[in-house]
């Protein structure tokens, strides 16, 4: 207890010799069990927070007697974890899809036609169907779908839908008819693409990766009261998750100053590390001042490249063939000459480096371009996926000090078509975090939303369990790559905050760190695993504030 209490003196101390001034926010949040994360104090019953930040953890008694001027709340005996941080998502794409018919976990052509016909309505003749999220390695026969599956129900709508992972769409004959039907027919596949094209070589309406430009492009585009209102939605949605943080991966200026925007009208309530999108106007604005800090809530500093596409359109960049698909090793979407001078210039600028890259052969295109520009560990660069990789290739991710930004729910949504594209040798190297992690490398978790929904607790059981939520398959997929559940944790909070080099401020419950933290039902950290699927988020807070939920 002296040790204890030392430790503790020692943390108020830190805080400032002066007594802190004690306003009506201020308070101590008692009666719960507390995952700090904070190596010092692991576990505590009772917290301190004045003006937003921690300024104490640690037994109630003793932060009660410490601090016996603030007001204290009962967490119930509720468990509480610093706020979870998603380290790879989309942000306004969250909020647009919900805009959108929603197709995910749809198991046919014929539920995709269902969701469409009951969102649009009595549409009228001509408007545009858009979507997101049809996979068809979920529906019976495994194959693409086509332009004539939408033809029979919606002849006089163009329609867009955009597969699960995002690089591949689905169009009907009017809307190939508005990009030009006959153009379609005789175009050549450029870098990084692909139309698909039937026995007799007419176009079955799939667009993969740098063709899908041929349709999106002609789509209306949002107004500002839509994304005001997508925004929105994704901000509800985040507080709903018990998500404090959020890494965008891939923004343009137009979403900064949208940002920017409900920042100063007090209505974000989400800690954002933005990442420039490609190397266009926003890349060449930021390039001398790539560090952009609005307040405490938007930090800009890095920029997000693309090397490839998905493994389930068959996009991601292999160094071998695809198993089922002979002759096909997927596609490189910017020439190897061009990411290498990009990634020189971005080191230039003084950016941090994160690329998507799912493919082995993308995965060491990233290794070649990132050592050849001469990058070290002190950039912390990132590998936005590092889906599929090469068993020889693990020991340049260590040297090179490069962050692995992992989605664990990949692995569980993949895993029914993963090792048909693989083989049994390559996937070996395919979602493989223990492998990565005991080599040294750095882990930052996310979820790719809206690719995979937003709930980090989807992740965390994926990540502890490597099961579907039917807990599928019995014992787990390659479980020897399962993490623990103080690891998967760190992965979703402190993890992610070294990532954004904001470790000194968030990711973990310690004095002098703001108060973004989360309430939940139940104790992720002990309870049998099927039922951290049951766990729910009571409230939500950010800067000390209660963002979502309640404590009754």
């Amino acid at each position: 207890m002296k040790m204890r209490l030392l430790l503790l003196t020692v943390f108020v101390f830190l805080i400032g010799c002066d007594a802190p001034v004690v306003d009506e926010d201020s308070y101590i949040l008692s009666d719960a069990v507390i995952y700090t994360m904070d190596e010092d104090i692991p576990e505590a019953e009772a917290m301190a927070v004045i003006d937003g930040k921690v300024v104490m953890v640690g037994h109630a008694d003793d932060v009660t007697e410490s601090y016996p001027d603030l007001r204290v709340l009962s967490a119930s005996g509720k468990t509480i974890l610093p706020g979870f941080t998603d380290g790879h998502g989309h942000f306004m794409g969250l909020g647009m899809e919900k805009l959108q018919v929603d197709l995910r976990g749809t198991h046919s052509i014929e539920e995709v036609i269902q969701r469409m016909k009951d969102f649009s309505g009595d549409i009228e003749k001509g408007a545009w169907i858009l979507g997101r999220g049809w996979n068809q390695v979920l529906w019976p026969d495994r194959e693409f779908p086509t332009r004539y599956d939408l033809d029979m129900h919606f002849p006089d709508n163009p329609v867009w839908l955009r597969r699960v992972d995002g690089h591949a769409g689905w169009a009907n004959t009017a809307a190939m008819e508005l990009a030009g039907i006959d153009s379609i027919r005789t175009m050549e596949d450029p870098q990084g693409g692909t139309v698909l094209r039937d026995a007799m070589g007419e176009p079955t309406g799939i667009f993969v990766d740098a063709t899908m430009g041929t349709i999106s492009s002609l789509t209306p585009d949002f107004t500002d009261e839509d994304l005001d209102r997508a925004l929105q939605l994704a901000l509800e949605e985040a507080a709903e998750m018990g998500l404090t943080g959020i890494h965008d991966a891939g923004v343009g200026m137009n979403t900064i100053e949208r940002y920017k925007k409900f920042i100063d009208e007090d209505r974000f309530t989400v800690r954002m590390y933005a990442m420039v999108g490609g190397t266009g106007a926003t890349f060449d604005a930021l390039c001398n001042n790539h560090i952009l800090d609005y307040g405490d809530h938007l930090t800009v500093r890095s920029v997000k490249l693309y090397l490839d596409g998905a493994l389930g359109s068959r996009g991601a960049a292999l160094l071998n063939e695809y198993t089922d698909d002979p002759g096909n090793k997927g596609l490189i979407r910017t020439s190897v000459e061009d990411f290498n001078g990009v990634v020189k210039r971005a080191l230039d600028c003084g950016y941090q480096i994160n690329t998507h890259a799912i493919g082995d052969r993308a995965n060491r295109v990233l290794l070649e371009g990132y050592e050849a520009a001469g990058a070290t560990p002190a950039g912390r660069h990132r590998d936005e996926h590092t889906q599929i990789v090469a068993l020889e290739d693990i020991p340049r991710f260590q040297k090179l000090g490069i962050i692995a930004s992992m989605q664990p729910t990949h692995a569980t949504s993949d895993l029914n078509m993963a090792e048909d594209r693989l083989g049994p040798h390559r996937i070996k190297g395919g979602y493989a975090w223990r492998t990565l992690k005991d080599a040294g490398i750095p882990l930052a978790f996310g979820s790719d939303f809206p690719v995979e929904k937003s709930n980090p607790l989807d992740g965390f059981f994926a990540s502890v369990t490597r099961q579907t939520q039917d807990l599928l398959p019995e014992g787990g997929w390659y479980p020897e790559e399962r993490l623990t559940r103080e690891e998967t944790l760190a992965a979703f909070t402190k993890d992610n905050a070294f990532a954004a080099f904001q470790e000194n401020q968030l990711g973990s419950l310690s004095p002098g760190k703001y108060a973004d933290f989360v309430v939940l039902s139940s104790d992720i950290m002990t309870i049998p695993s099927p039922q951290i699927l049951e766990a729910t988020v009571v409230a939500t807070f950010v800067g000390g504030e209660m963002i979502y939920g309640s404590l009754n």
